[in-house]
């Protein structure tokens, strides 16, 4: 749900961050392919989105790109191919 920052306050009990000087969490959501994640990117950024890590693949099991929402939130969208996971 969307907020005006005074009533957000009302509910948080707390500042609202200042998203230009810190992160306080990256919200991470789960893909079932690497194909999502880039699909996803995509609609990201035709719809005008700051990506801030493209997508790309990690540690040779995982693939995931990041993304800032309009009140600068960070975002990121993974796939964990289990079968290459190390042990």
């Amino acid at each position: 749900m969307l907020f005006p920052e005074e009533t957000f306050k009302t509910f948080s009990g707390n500042a609202v961050s200042d998203t230009t000087k810190g992160n306080e969490v990256l919200i991470n959501f789960d893909a079932e392919s690497k194909e999502e994640v880039d699909a996803m990117a995509e609609k990201v950024r035709k719809a005008g989105g700051k990506i801030y890590a493209e997508p790309g693949e990690s540690q040779g099991w995982m693939y995931a790109f990041g993304f800032e929402d309009w009140d600068g939130h960070r975002w990121s969208m993974l796939y964990m191919d289990l079968a290459k996971m190390p042990e």
